[in-house]
């Protein structure tokens, strides 16, 4: 085959363009991480629970500014900081939502509202 032909010159102009173009369009991630793995992070070293749900908090407020998503966990994992701080009404709170937005999630999010109120009765 020749490549000087016009009809192939123009099908792999066409080919080539539409390749570059491609690479132009990057999707949006499904959910906006922020600081929440390296707050996972902190958590699991034993930093100070109050900054990890200050940040947390205040990484919530920048995804929902943005109309973001939450990563799966994300809820959870406040939640676990609440209960630590002995906010138990937010902890409580936060697992419903982490339910509700993951519904996979649902018997591991029952089993820790079962286990905070067994705890509250002692």
């Amino acid at each position: 085959m020749n490549i000087t032909s016009p009809a192939l010159r123009t099908v792999a102009g066409l080919l080539l363009g539409g390749a570059l173009l491609s690479g132009c369009n990057t999707p949006k991630p499904l959910y906006q991480w922020e600081s929440y793995q390296p707050q996972v992070y902190s958590y699991l070293k034993g930093d100070s629970k109050e900054e990890q749900a200050i940040a947390l908090e205040r990484d919530l407020e920048k995804i929902k500014a943005k109309n973001g998503a939450v990563p799966p966990g994300y809820h959870a994992q406040l939640g676990l900081l609440y209960s630590s701080l002995g906010k138990d009404d937010q902890m409580i709170q936060q697992f419903r939502t982490e339910k509700a937005l993951f519904p996979e999630s649902a018997k591991y999010m029952d089993f820790l509202m079962s286990n905070a109120s067994k705890g509250a009765k002692q």
